[in-house]
């Protein structure tokens, strides 16, 4: 990748399913989750169907892949309205800095706006400085605390 270069952002597509999958290993690293096949079929199946909810982005800096983002519109009963709902994003350790990150969430406002959302919202883990400090200066950190419930038995 030569420096200056800028990232561009597009839709997954079915050619993609090779690069997709080594990023999306490499996010699934970075938060400690097996590599079940299973899970990348699922997922790739979703982003490649038009009528399931998840869709994806790829970010590329001079043609290469460099980082995905898988994302969903929400109902949001508070305002009447909807929202963009970031479920993962993924940049490859050796792009960082490259503005991947940065060029899939301004992509992910413009789609908010076509699409009338009033937002887009995502959770990071705590210890994630790296990518905080990129949301902290292009969004605004809620109050709101997460919960998991699970399933009942």
């Amino acid at each position: 990748m030569s420096s200056g270069s800028q990232a561009v952002v597009r839709p997954v597509a079915a050619g993609d399913r090779e690069a997709w999958a080594a990023l999306y290993r490499g996010y699934r690293d970075f938060y400690a989750k097996p590599h079940e096949e299973r899970v990348y079929e699922t997922v790739w199946s979703w982003l490649m169907d038009d009528s399931h909810q998840t869709r994806g982005l790829i970010a590329e800096v001079d043609g290469v892949p460099v980082g995905i983002g898988h994302y969903r519109s929400f109902a949001r009963p508070i305002d009447g309205g909807s929202g963009i709902y970031l479920d993962d994003l993924f940049t490859s350790p050796e792009s960082r800095g490259s503005g991947a990150g940065s060029a899939i969430l301004t992509r992910l406002a413009e789609i908010a706006r076509d699409e009338g959302a009033s937002l887009v919202r995502w959770i990071t883990a705590d210890s994630n400085a790296t990518a905080r400090s990129l949301y902290d200066r292009v969004a605004q950190q809620t109050p709101w605390v997460t919960y998991d419930l699970s399933p009942a038995e």
